[in-house]
């Protein structure tokens, strides 16, 4: 979903034949790579967006997500974990044209290696590997190579947020907040969001507006380059 708001499209039909979307290396990046060689269609149909008009915000614990207005998308996220390999990391970013092909589409998903035990115990994540995850265990990177940025964590918890919020079923006008948030939080906050009437506007997309929306104008360029 993330590979696909950040690409800018927004009309797609996806057919998988298996029972999963494969991991490939754990990023967005494989996807991004493979949509922009395949070429986008304009389509003659305005984008319709969600515009934020009010302050909306969910909790568990300690995590929290929040969506308030702006006039284009904004990423702000916060993580803290206690393996000092990861620690505390933020990171904010407009997500204006191709900031996510640059910025994001390339940081991985993590895990601790106890993380990896457990679900192994479970019968879970039998397909994971070293070169598919960034696996962290204290204060060491297990996975060969290392980091992609310095903040990958933060970057791949901002990639996840770009994708859960596709599943409004257009581009969010609004700024984004997430402290710990996780998928399941933030599809609360969509929920939340969509529960109250006089909290967002669906809104035809005019030629400025879509011209600073994820994704527009990207081509294969953009794309982060690794070994």
């Amino acid at each position: 979903m993330a590979a696909l708001a950040g690409s800018a499209i927004h009309n797609a039909l996806i057919e998988i034949d298996g029972p999963e979307v494969p991991i490939l290396d754990g990023s967005a990046m494989p996807f991004v790579k493979g949509l922009l060689a395949r070429g986008l269609r304009e389509q003659a149909a305005p984008v319709r967006a969600v515009r934020v008009l009010k302050t909306v915000e969910v909790r568990e614990g300690e995590a929290m997500a929040r969506l308030e207005p702006a006039e284009m998308l904004e990423i702000d996220f916060r993580i803290s974990f206690d393996d000092a390999a990861i620690g505390t990391q933020t990171r904010s970013l407009n997500m204006a044209n191709g900031a996510f092909v640059r910025e994001l589409s390339d940081s991985r998903t993590f895990c601790r290696q106890s993380d990896v035990d457990a679900m192994r115990d479970r019968g879970l994540a039998l397909g994971g590997t070293l070169h598919n995850a960034v696996v962290f265990e204290g204060d060491r990177i297990l996975t060969p190579g290392g980091l992609r940025h310095h903040d990958e964590p933060v970057r791949h918890k901002m990639l996840d947020a770009l994708g859960d919020l596709a599943l409004a079923g257009g581009p969010i006008l609004g700024r984004y907040t997430g402290d710990r948030a996780g998928h399941a939080l933030t599809n609360r906050l969509l929920r939340a969001l969509f529960a109250d009437p006089g909290a967002f506007r669906l809104v035809d997309c005019g030629p400025q507006t879509v011209g600073k929306l994820p994704g527009v104008g990207v081509h294969r360029g953009d794309l982060p380059v690794h070994p």
